[in-house]
């Protein structure tokens, strides 16, 4: 039922896209195999959902904001509000340490998003044991790979200037974290 639920999500995102709404296809239509592979990856990701999609969600819009992609921050901002997540919790993602807006479990994902984006990747073992009080190990797993496929994804946009497609216009929007004052 989850991984329905993620396919509508998905699919009203994908419908308020106003503009651009191919950049990213039409780049890797020239290249099948690329294109092939990451419908495939997309597909089996929204397949795998064990882990709370909300949880996903927002861990994905943290890697988002710390990699500055604004196409992603655009979709994820949106497919966020679909599944859920307050729009004072997509606004709070860079102060989310000191937010009443999360709960232990959101704020552990959140510092994991951002831990596993950082470049090297930092504490992560003391974070993944945290994480392995509350998750089970196919749930870090998949909370893994949703965190390291949003940096693929959000640099794959970035160098090949993937813009944004209006689809979280008129919502709350997550900033690229490097834009606060």
């Amino acid at each position: 039922m989850r991984a329905v639920e993620r396919i509508r999500n998905h699919a009203r995102a994908m419908r308020r896209a106003k503009r651009h709404r191919m950049d990213l296809v039409g780049w890797l239509a020239r290249r099948p195999q690329l294109l092939a592979s990451t419908a495939f990856y997309e597909t089996m990701s929204i397949f795998a959902n064990r882990l709370d999609p909300r949880l996903k969600d927002l861990a994905e819009l943290k890697t988002a904001g710390l990699v500055n992609c604004e196409f992603c921050l655009d979709i994820g901002s949106a497919i966020a509000q679909t599944s859920g997540l307050t729009e004072r919790q997509i606004t709070d993602l860079p102060r989310y340490r000191t937010s009443d807006a999360y709960t232990e479990l959101e704020k552990l994902v959140i510092a994991y998003a951002e831990a596993v984006t950082a470049t090297p990747a930092i504490d992560l073992d003391e974070l993944r044991e945290r994480l392995l009080n509350h998750l089970t190990k196919a749930q870090l797993a998949e909370l893994a790979a949703a965190i390291a496929w949003e940096n693929q994804r959000a640099r794959l946009n970035q160098a090949l200037g993937v813009r944004p497609t209006g689809m979280a216009e008129g919502m709350a929007c997550a900033i690229p974290e490097s834009r606060l004052g």
